[in-house]
C-alpha cells in the first residue's frame, strides 16, 4: 500500500474520537472528490437493481427496498468506521425477514409496519452489542456455517422465483414439493414470461464471466423495461411491476409496544447475528485489501446506524454488500462520502425516473434474483471443505439442508447449534502425542510427523495439545494411561509436555492427580514441563507440586530429557501392567 493510500488511516487512527465522517474527512485532498464522485455513482448504478428486486423476496412493495438502499448508505456514511465498506439490502436478510413475518401472519400494512419496527430493533441490538464489546461473537459463526447457510439461502430463493418466471401460481412450500406442482401444471406456464425470464437470466450470468465490471442488473432493467413498454408486453399476459405509489422521504417512528415485543426481539436477533456474520466478513475482506484493520465492535456501530436510518425511513434490514463494497473499493473510493454520493443519487433517480418503472416485468426481477442466488452458492468453497475437513464439509451441508428444509430461521439455529457442538466435540477430545529426538538434531519433535524421530529410551514424553478443563479430563486422563500401557516395558519417566496446555482447572489436577498415583504404584515417575503461570500456580495450591516433587517440574521438555539422561543410573522400570483403577 503506498503513503498515499496510507494517510486516510492515519487520520483516522489520530481522531478515533471524532464521530467517523469527520474523522475521514481530516486531511481530505480536494484531489479525491473525483475518485468519491465516481464511486458514488457507481455504488448508485448497482445498488438500484437489488433495491427493486429484493422486496420481493419478503413480500414488501418497491419503495422499502429504495428507502432501505438510500437511507442505510446515510446513516453508515455518518457512523460507520470502514472506508471502503457499503451497505444495503441483502438476499440472506431478506429471506430471514420473510421468515420472521411469516411466522408473525400478518397482512399486508401490518407487514410493512412490524418491518420496520423489526428493522429498528436489529439496529438498536447492533448498537448494544457494540456498547458490549460482543464484535468478537461474528467469530462464533464459522465459514462453513456461513458457507452452507448462504448455499440454503440461495436453493430457497431459487424456488421462490417460479411463479415470478413462469407466472404458475405456486401455492406449496419447502424445497421440492414447488418443483413437483410445477411439473404437474407444466401445462399452465405462460412461455413468454419464461422466455424473458431465460433470456434475462443468461444475459446475467454470460455478463458476469465476459464483462464482470458491467453493470449487467441495470442495463438489464433498462433494456427490457424498453421493450416491455414499445411492444405492450402487458397485454400479452406478462405480468409488470405497476404503478408505483408517489414516494415520500418521511420519517416513521414505530410503536414502542412492538420494538419491546419478545417474539419480534427474538426475530430480530437472529437477523442481527446472521447480518452481522456475513457483514463482518466482508468488511474484514476488504479492510485486509485496503492494508487496514476491522473493528468489529466499532461495526457494530455502523451497521446498527444503517438499520436505524432504514427502519426510521421506511426500509428494511441491510448488512454489508459484497458487490457495491468491491465497486467502491475497485473505482477508488476514499472515504465515506461514496456512500452520501449514493444516496443523493438514488434518492433522484426515486424521484424524478422511478414512474418508468411500472413496465418492467416481474419475471425480469425474478431473473435477477436467481442470478444473486447462484453467486451465493460457492461450490469452490464447498469443495475446498470436502478435501481439507469432511467434518467441516458436513457441517455446512447440514446447515445447507436445514436452511433450504426447514425454514430460514430455524435453519440459522440449526447452523448455530451445529457450530457449538462440533466446538464442544473438538474441545472435548483434546490432541495429544508422543515426542522424540531425530538424531543429529537439537529438540524434540513430534513421532508421528516425523518418522525418523525416535522415542527416548527409558522415558515417555507427551504434549497435550489443549486445555485440560472439566468437559475434556476424563478422555485426556484415559489417552495418556493408554500411552502408559503401551510405553510400560521401557519406561521409567513419564513426562507431561504441557507447552500447549492454555488452560487448567482444579478437575484437570484431579485427572492428573489420578494419573500420577496410578503411575506411581507402577513403579513410573510422573512430571510435567512448561506449564505456565497460572497453571503452576494452581498445581502449588492444589498440593500437586509436593506430590509430584519439585525436581520433576520442569521448564521445559528438553530440560526433562537432560535431566533423565544425566541420572548416573536409571532404575529399571516395574514390569506389571498398569492398571487403570486408581484403588
Amino acid at each position: 500500500m503506498t503513503d498515499e493510500a496510507a494517510k486516510p488511516d492515519r487520520y483516522a487512527a489520530r481522531n478515533r474520537l471524532l464521530p467517523p465522517l469527520v474523522s475521514q474527512l481530516v486531511g481530505y485532498r480536494p484531489a479525491w472528490l473525483k475518485s468519491d464522485l465516481a464511486a458514488g455513482l457507481s455504488v448508485a448504478a448497482v445498488s438500484l437493481p437489488s433495491a427493486i428486486a429484493y422486496p420481493a423476496i419478503a413480500g414488501l412493495p418497491i419503495e422499502t427496498g429504495l428507502f432501505a438502499t438510500i437511507f442505510s448508505l446515510v446513516g453508515y456514511a455518518l457512523f460507520g468506521p470502514s472506508r471502503q465498506v457499503m451497505v444495503g439490502p441483502d438476499t440472506a436478510t431478506c429471506i430471514m425477514l420473510a421468515g420472521v413475518l411469516a411466522a408473525a401472519g400478518v397482512g399486508q400494512t401490518d407487514r410493512v409496519a412490524l418491518t420496520l419496527a423489526l428493522t429498528v430493533v436489529v439496529g438498536l441490538l447492533c448498537f448494544v452489542a457494540g456498547a458490549l464489546r460482543l464484535g468478537f461473537l461474528a467469530n462464533f459463526l464459522s465459514r462453513p456455517m456461513l458457507v452452507g447457510f448462504l448455499a440454503g439461502i440461495a436453493l430457497s430463493l431459487i424456488i421462490g422465483q417460479i411463479e415470478r418466471l413462469t407466472s404458475v401460481d405456486i401455492r406449496s412450500s419447502g424445497l421440492v414439493r414447488p418443483v413437483v406442482e410445477l411439473f404437474s401444471r407444466i401445462g399452465q406456464v405462460h412461455l413468454l414470461t419464461l422466455g424473458i425470464g431465460l433470456a434475462t437470466l443468461a444475459f446475467l450470468r454470460v455478463s458476469r464471466h465476459l464483462r464482470p465490471s458491467l453493470p449487467a442488473s441495470l442495463v438489464a432493467i433498462v433494456v427490457v423495461t424498453f421493450i416491455s413498454y414499445a411492444a405492450n408486453l402487458e397485454s400479452r399476459g406478462v405480468a409488470v411491476i405497476g404503478p408505483l405509489p408517489s414516494v415520500a422521504f418521511q420519517m416513521h417512528w414505530p410503536p414502542l409496544s412492538e420494538v419491546l415485543d419478545v417474539d419480534l426481539v427474538g426475530g430480530a436477533l437472529a437477523m442481527m447475528l446472521v447480518a452481522f456474520g456475513s457483514g463482518a466478513v466482508t468488511a474484514r475482506s476488504f479492510a485486509m485489501k485496503a492494508g487496514s484493520n476491522m473493528d468489529a465492535d466499532r461495526e457494530l456501530f455502523g451497521f446498527g446506524a444503517a438499520n436505524i436510518f432504514s427502519g426510521l425511513f421506511g426500509g428494511f434490514p441491510v448488512t454489508a454488500s459484497d458487490s457495491r463494497t468491491a465497486v467502491n473499493f475497485a473505482v477508488g473510493g476514499r472515504s465515506q462520502l461514496v456512500g452520501l454520493i449514493a444516496a443523493a443519487t438514488l434518492a433522484i433517480i426515486v424521484l424524478y425516473i422511478a414512474g418508468a418503472l411500472a413496465y418492467l416485468p416481474t419475471a425480469t426481477l425474478g431473473a435477477i434474483l436467481v442470478s444473486a442466488a447462484i453467486d451465493l452458492i460457492d461450490l469452490r468453497e464447498l469443495r475446498t471443505l470436502l478435501r481439507i475437513s469432511r467434518l467441516e464439509f458436513c457441517f455446512a451441508l447440514i446447515t445447507m439442508i436445514g436452511v433450504a428444509v426447514v425454514g430460514v430461521l430455524q435453519g440459522v439455529f440449526i447452523a448455530i447449534a451445529a457450530t457449538f457442538v462440533h466446538l464442544l466435540w473438538s474441545s472435548s477430545h483434546p490432541r495429544l502425542a508422543l515426542l522424540g529426538r531425530i538424531p543429529g538434531s537439537a529438540g524434540l519433535y513430534k513421532l508421528h510427523r516425523y518418522p525418523e524421530a525416535e522415542p527416548i529410551p527409558g522415558m515417555t514424553v507427551v504434549v497435550l495439545q489443549s486445555a485440560l478443563v472439566f468437559f475434556n479430563t476424563d478422555f485426556a486422563k484415559q489417552r495418556l494411561l493408554t500411552i502408559a500401557r503401551a510405553a510400560r516395558k521401557n519406561c521409567s519417566w513419564f513426562i507431561l509436555d504441557a507447552a500447549a496446555m492454555n488452560a487448567l482447572d482444579s478437575t484437570g489436577i484431579a485427572a492428573l492427580e489420578e494419573v500420577r498415583a496410578i503411575l506411581a504404584e507402577n513403579g513410573i515417575k510422573f512430571g510435567m514441563a512448561d506449564l505456565n503461570s497460572r497453571a503452576r500456580r494452581l498445581i502449588d495450591h492444589a498440593g500437586m507440586t509436593d506430590r509430584v516433587g519439585a525436581d520433576m517440574i520442569f521448564t521445559s521438555a528438553e530440560a526433562a530429557v537432560a535431566a533423565f539422561e544425566a541420572q548416573p543410573s536409571v532404575t529399571q522400570p516395574s514390569q506389571q501392567p498398569v492398571s487403570t483403577d486408581p484403588s
